[in-house]
């Protein structure tokens, strides 16, 4: 098999790329979802106890379906724009498969320790990671415009990178944070929200 280089095209079109990416994303999804439950066996008396003990498990599970969905929705507006893929956006792409597919581990983490610096540091990383991978990709396109498809403009090219650095800037700044607290750093996530769409119009001007 011959080697990939990062200024040729890869032998992968991209529409079989995305259907690899978007197994990955359902695999990772249906992975935290497993992590929600409640001990077999216990007296019905218990029960009630046993669903608020899960309380931190159904709230890292939706966090993550949240930043997984974002991930999600935002590669498959940056494989609209691909035409042909070369070795920088194949490694990427990968990499950032690789960060999504790993999450339910940090997830897990902050779902059992989340009122730790170390474990809140760890999932600010990851989320972090996968961001800037998805940054890499959109960023690839804009300096090799011949990769993109026709008709497709630079302002949303820019959009979408924006949108990616956004998350990125929110959750490694969210890091210092957990000297402060955990959950100052956790509340501190929300902002990737409105902080996304202010550097949306900002591109989109």
């Amino acid at each position: 098999m011959p080697a990939v280089s990062a200024r040729s095209t890869v032998v992968v079109k991209p529409d079989r790329l995305l259907a690899f990416g978007d197994a990955v994303f359902a695999i990772a999804i249906t992975l935290l979802a497993l992590d929600i439950g409640v001990p077999e066996g216990l007296d019905p008396s218990r029960l009630g106890e046993a669903l608020r003990d899960a309380l931190p498990d159904v709230r890292a599970y939706l966090l993550s379906f949240a930043v997984i969905g974002v991930l999600w929705v935002t590669q498959h507006a940056a494989f609209s724009f691909i035409a042909r893929v070369d070795g920088w956006v194949l490694l990427s792409y990968m990499c950032l498969l690789a960060v999504v597919a790993a999450l339910p581990f940090p997830t897990r983490l902050i779902s059992d320790y989340g009122d730790t610096a170390l474990a809140t540091t760890l999932y600010a990383a990851t989320i972090s990671a996968a961001a800037a991978f998805m940054a890499a990709l959109q960023t690839r396109l804009l300096l090799a415009p011949e990769l993109a498809r026709r008709g497709v403009a630079r302002s949303d090219i820019r959009h979408s990178l924006w949108q990616s650095l956004a998350v990125v800037t929110v959750f490694a700044t969210s890091v210092p944070l957990t000297a402060v607290s955990a959950a100052t750093a956790q509340y501190w996530w929300i902002l990737a929200v409105p902080v996304r769409r202010v550097l949306a119009r900002r591109a989109a001007r």
